[in-house]
């Protein structure tokens, strides 16, 4: 079996060492590096690799946005998001966007060699993973015949959306609609629940345990 092609993306050069020496001799194989989000698009683009491994915080066009533009630019490669930062927002905004998987650089070698592998794979991410737990809490549908609730399934989505720290433009790309659908549903939900923010949503949400 070939090994997966892997562009590497972190602003600190100690970190982009750690991971080469890290993933030696392994079915990974590291054919570029970057250091911030414009230059792992534009490698991204001419490397064609298998996964770019994408730190989040990084100067200038920061780790998400470099995914947005790489999922458009280089459909073929998949992207992990490597991060410091166990941050359910930032994870919710990776799956919006299009990541494959979320991984912290605590994490062993075994689990990132499955993470990045799987990716490659087009397999679901990992189930300890907090990508997975994430996105089921943004996928899942709540009956509101259970709960004491105004909300429809779908305004219940897009609020889950909203205490995650979603755009609208990201809760659009992640539940397949229009951002002017987005807006409707927001503005019946705000109606609904008797809050005049997203912020004030957001806690609403948390209190009814819907995130």
């Amino acid at each position: 079996m070939s090994k997966v092609k892997v562009l590497v993306a972190d602003d600190h050069e100690v970190v982009r060492s750690g991971l080469a020496s890290l993933l030696k001799d392994s079915e990974v194989d590291i054919v570029g590096e970057a250091s911030n989000g414009d230059e792992a698009v534009a490698k991204a683009i001419k490397l064609q690799p298998d996964v770019v491994l994408l730190d989040i915080r990084m100067p200038g066009t920061d780790g998400l946005t470099a995914l947005e533009r790489i999922r458009v630019e280089a459909p073929d490669s998949r992207v992990v998001m490597l991060s410091t930062y166990d941050n359910p927002t930032y994870v919710a905004r990776s799956v919006a966007l299009g990541a494959s998987d979320y991984v912290l650089k605590g994490s062993s070698r075994k689990e990132l060699i499955a993470a990045i592998t799987a990716a490659a794979k087009g397999d679901a991410p990992s189930k300890t993973g907090e990508l997975r737990r994430v996105k089921g809490s943004m996928e899942r549908r709540h009956n509101a015949a259970d709960e004491e609730s105004p909300l429809t399934n779908r305004e219940a989505q897009v609020l889950r959306h909203i205490a995650l720290g979603l755009s609208n433009r990201e809760i659009g790309r992640s539940l397949g609609i229009s951002i002017e659908t987005v807006k409707e549903h927001v503005q019946n939900i705000l109606r609904k629940i008797a809050v005049s923010d997203r912020t004030q949503a957001a806690v609403w949400a948390v209190r009814k345990g819907l995130v």
